[in-house]
């Protein structure tokens, strides 16, 4: 109803500028919002206050012809200027009853629109964890946004295309391979001592078994040769690093270029299945899977820095090249080649965000760690350095995750012996909990993940107490065959003005409702106000349930009745199939 109401103001304005009274208006400032008050309508907008200072006229006298070029609507009753130049709505009184046949014959499709994304092409990329080990908790997280805000996207009129960056280049997949090769000369039979910065988790052992059980002996090299003169680790006052980064340099010189890559291959290869199964099982599809090393084969980097070449951004300094990075509003310059010839990170996230646009994507969204606030900013300068939009790139920081077993907070990081993964947490709540409770919270604030309410079968589990108004639904349609009743959808259709108690208007104005919050959520990049709409409606279904009888004698309340349970459960189905929470019949 909101989109139809904002499409009738539009038609009034497109009028007013056809007869010269007003300049043409974009729609992006026609705002239409729901009263808080019944009084003063069912809505409200404010756009004659604000063209009225361009138009230059006074608001009230501007709303009034706004209103005298609204086009006839039968959604409409009337319409009233309040206070500085308000337009109020007031609908007719079947204009919710309307929506829920509506929402009955849309079904799956129902608060699904094109306008907001009018077929924009979207590029999502989220998780691009380092392939370095399993999906974590935390980064659970950032899988269920991404997932969810593509699902978002895509029912309010995006072309979405959903991406993962591998992180498949540079230091990280250098200590992940030392630290799978050590474990792999475990298993050969050598002693050792595993480095205190390596990687540590029990999947590098495994890792390390299923290269022996692949490769033999091919890659075994004696003990000693690998740590004879190497420095201690963790020296007093020093660098840690040091040491791992020495075993990754005799690492290479014992196994030469080649065995070393098989290694590296072999790990990253086993990682990415580990990833990919673990995502797939949580209900996280990617499209594509996009090499960081690609980047450098393709001649993409090489583009981007002859891009920003041409455009002046570059210089030479200590035999690096550096680029202006302070010219885009950023602290300090960013080298992008080392002085050894090295590409740096930044000049391949640069370069793929530039590939990206290159492959006609109006909108670049990243879905990022909290922690990637100033990487932001250079990106966008990077982009910009390079002629490209800077609103092209949105990024969407998302807050960390701490999992709490009763008051005990359990720890979490790759690096660590003792962390929990995705696949762990989903075994023991269930992957409905999982993806329902990532979502509860804004992504900009930080998330207590609680364990012991995720798997309670009780109405304070959210996701437990909306499944189970789906499911309340479903057993009332059981009930009506068992008492030899069948619905009557004629019959509903034309006595749905019988829903007149107060509980029956509650859940009808809380039902249509859906299509609003839908958009917003996908306007404002907040799953999670999906989540908070799904748990007022089945509130209100719950308590409509406990209050009436729906299988009542008369026939004609009976269905009329029905075909609102209906109307609800069909929303509530297809409110969790957007977060991607299963809507189950029975509980």
């Amino acid at each position: 109803m909101k989109t139809e109401l904002e499409s009738l103001l539009a038609a009034a304005l497109a009028r007013l500028a056809e007869a010269g009274s007003l300049p043409p208006t974009d729609r992006s400032a026609i705002v239409v919002e729901r009263t808080r008050d019944a009084r003063h309508g069912d809505f409200a907008s404010n756009v004659a206050l604000r063209l009225a200072k361009g138009a230059g006229r006074a608001p009230r006298e501007l709303a009034a012809e706004i209103i005298a070029a609204l086009p006839a609507s039968p959604l409409v009753a009337r319409t009233e200027i309040a206070g500085a130049g308000f337009i109020n709505f007031h609908l007719n009184a079947n204009a919710n009853l309307e929506e829920l046949w509506r929402a009955l014959e849309a079904g799956a499709k129902y608060g699904r629109s094109t306008e907001l994304g009018a077929g924009r092409k979207v590029i999502l990329e989220f998780v691009s964890a380092n392939p370095t080990g399993p999906v974590h908790v935390g980064t659970g997280r950032q899988a269920a946004f991404g997932a969810t805000l593509g699902n978002l996207l895509e029912a309010t009129g995006y072309a979405v295309h959903r991406e993962y960056y591998i992180n498949d280049a540079g230091r990280q997949m250098d200590i992940l391979t030392a630290s799978a090769w050590l474990r792999y000369l475990e298993t050969c039979g050598e002693t050792l001592e595993f480095p205190s910065n390596g990687y540590r988790g029990e999947y590098v052992r495994v890792l390390g078994a299923a290269l022996h059980t692949a490769h033999q002996e091919a890659f075994r090299r004696p003990a000693g040769e690998v740590f004879a003169g190497l420095p201690p680790d963790e020296p007093a006052g020093g660098d840690k690093d040091k040491y791992v980064d020495a075993i990754i340099e005799r690492m290479r010189a014992l196994l030469g270029a080649a065995d070393y890559q098989r290694v590296l291959d072999f790990a990253l290869a086993a990682m990415l299945a580990d990833i990919r199964n673990d995502l797939a099982d949580f209900g996280v599809v990617f499209d594509r899977w996009y090499s960081e090393r690609s980047l450098a084969t393709s001649g993409a980097i090489d583009h981007a820095l002859d891009v920003l070449r041409g455009q002046g951004r570059l210089y030479e300094k200590d035999g690096a090249t550096w680029f202006r990075a302070t010219e885009f509003g950023d602290d300090e310059d960013r080298v992008v080649v080392r002085a050894n010839g090295e590409k740096t990170y930044f000049a391949s996230d640069i370069a793929y965000h530039l590939e990206k646009r290159e492959r006609g994507f109006e909108l670049l969204v990243d879905v990022l760690g909290a922690d990637h606030h100033g990487y932001v900013a250079r990106v966008r300068g990077g982009l910009v350095a390079m002629g490209q939009p800077a609103d092209s790139l949105e990024a969407i920081l998302i807050q960390f995750v701490s999992l709490w077993r009763g008051e005990v907070k359990i720890p979490m990081g790759k690096r660590d012996a003792q962390f929990v993964t995705l696949c762990q947490l989903r075994e023991e709540v269930g992957t409905d909990a999982c993806r329902f409770f990532y979502l509860m919270r804004s992504h900009d604030q930080p998330l207590d993940f609680d364990l012991e309410l995720a798997k309670s079968r009780s109405n304070e589990n959210p996701v437990y107490y909306i499944q189970y108004a789906h499911a309340r639904v479903s057993s009332v349609m059981k009930q009506l065959v068992a008492k030899g009743f069948r619905y009557d959808e004629a019959v509903a259709r034309a006595n749905l003005g019988l829903l007149t108690d107060e509980h029956e208007q509650a859940a009808l104005t809380a039902l249509v409702r859906y299509p609003e919050v839908l958009r917003q959520a996908a306007a404002n990049r907040t799953p999670h106000t999906v989540v908070h709409y799904l748990r007022d409606l089945a509130n209100t279904f719950h308590t409509w349930y406990n209050a009436a009888q729906f299988i009542v004698d008369d026939p004609q309340l009976r269905n009329a009745r029905l075909a609102l349970a209906l109307g609800v459960q069909q929303v509530v189905r297809n409110g969790l199939d957007v977060l991607g929470v299963s809507a189950p019949e029975t509980m």
